[in-house]
């Protein structure tokens, strides 16, 4: 909750400085100029806004999880875009009005006289492109490497963009403090991102070494990768958190997938279990102990950190019990866990499950059959979990499961402080 306030109270406090740099700046022959030019000063807050949530500031990620900085970011994305959009069409018509030129060769006019104006519709450009292959349709037809490597030239954008506010801004041109304002605004922005997507991974990884020390088949599709390195007890790592991993070999190096860890921390070795889900994760099984793991984060909020009360209750659904038995190696009090799969086979770490509910004085339900109907239904939980309303949940599995479970929680009437759970999304 304060991370989410003081987000809100940053984004409320700059854009009440920029209205106010806007209304210093003067106004121009006609609405249209002076509407495009307040469009185009939110657009740019909106651009370092954008930066802030991509950083990957363990300080709000441990608060907030990446799954909604990323739905944030999608919509602050929006609101790059329609900003960006009316600041361009409104200069375009607003200028037109004062000459004797159509739009499109007033247009071309401004981006050939005027400085920084060509960088500007460049930039805009990037940005229309990034905005249409992170849409949903455009998304699932994309390898992540692929997204993410065109995602990369909204840092150009940026810069283009921020070129283009020097250039003929009216906060720049018009006060000092206003010039001063806006370069601290990009400054921490960038900065932010510097020090959270570049700065902080290569410090840890120098400073922890990480190796593959063992690659353990659980079944035929799932396999477990013991990772070790040098002051680990110093990694700020938690059970239910998740890192971006990137195993160095030959043909793997520049690839990074999200893996939760499997096993709470114990400042000795990281684990990671994963399901083979495509060529990438099936090259896990063929790693060799001793290969280099620059690994990025921890990242994820799904951490004992939230709790509010003393029993819990997981659910884990198929390989998403990774982070759920993590987490009940790690809570204190006692918990109730729900395994659900489609058959017993499909149960992965069920025996690990066992023993450790069974040392721990934990129940544990293995809920199977078909997603149809649904097992976990609120009369079905209510039955399983009498006292459900009184507990922290932690629900981690496939998307439809997780929704259903979400409703079903909703109907039973547990509070939404009560609820965790995180869906491993990634921005930029």
């Amino acid at each position: 909750m304060v991370a989410r306030t003081g987000l809100y109270a940053f984004l409320a406090a700059n854009a009440a400085a920029v209205a106010v740099l806007f209304v210093q700046g003067g106004f121009a022959a006609n609405a249209l100029i002076v509407l495009g030019r307040f469009a185009g000063l939110y657009g740019a807050l909106f651009m370092a806004f954008q930066l802030l949530l991509v950083a990957r500031l363990p300080w709000l990620d441990r608060r907030l999880g990446m799954d909604r900085l990323t739905s944030w970011h999608r919509w602050t994305g929006f609101g790059v875009l329609w900003t960006l959009l009316a600041h361009v069409v409104l200069i375009t018509f607003g200028y037109a009005q004062l000459s004797s030129l159509d739009p499109l060769n007033q247009l071309l006019d401004l981006a050939e006289t005027i400085e920084g104006v060509l960088r500007a519709l460049v930039a805009f450009a990037l940005l229309l492109v990034i905005g249409g292959v992170s849409a949903r349709a455009a998304r699932r037809r994309l390898a992540y490497e692929t997204w993410h490597f065109i995602h990369l030239y909204t840092y150009v954008a940026v810069v283009l963009a921020f070129t283009h506010q020097v250039a003929v801004g009216t906060s720049f041109t018009s006060s000092s403090w206003g010039t001063a304002y806006w370069y601290t605004l990009w400054g921490a922005a960038l900065g932010a991102v510097f020090a959270g997507r570049l700065g902080l991974p290569l410090w840890r990884n120098l400073r922890h070494r990480l190796r593959v020390t063992a690659v353990v088949p659980e079944s035929d599709h799932v396999v477990s990768v013991y990772v070790t390195g040098r002051d680990l007890d110093r990694l700020p790592a938690r059970a239910g958190q998740f890192f971006l991993w990137r195993f160095l070999t030959r043909d793997r190096w520049w690839q990074a997938n999200p893996f939760s860890l499997s096993a709470a921390p114990d400042g000795r070795s990281l684990r990671l279990t994963v399901k083979t889900a495509g060529d990438g994760t099936a090259a896990l099984r063929r790693i060799e102990p001793g290969t280099r793991v620059f690994a990025e984060g921890p990242y994820g909020a799904f951490t004992a950190m939230h709790r509010t009360r003393p029993d819990a209750l997981l659910i884990a659904g198929g390989v998403g019990v990774t982070p759920i038995r993590a987490l009940l190696e790690e809570l204190s009090g006692h918990c109730v866990v729900l395994y659900r799969v489609t058959a017993d086979r499909d149960a992965v770490l069920h025996d690990e499950l066992r023993d450790l509910a069974a040392a721990k004085g934990a129940e544990l339900h293995l809920v199977t059959g078909p997603a149809v109907p649904d097992r976990l239904a609120p009369a079905e939980l209510a039955r399983l979990v009498p006292d459900l309303t009184g507990r922290d949940v932690f629900l981690c599995g496939p998307p439809p499961m997780m929704n259903a479970v979400l409703g079903s929680l909703r109907e039973l009437g547990v509070p939404a402080p009560q609820i965790h759970f995180e869906r491993f999304s990634l921005a930029g």
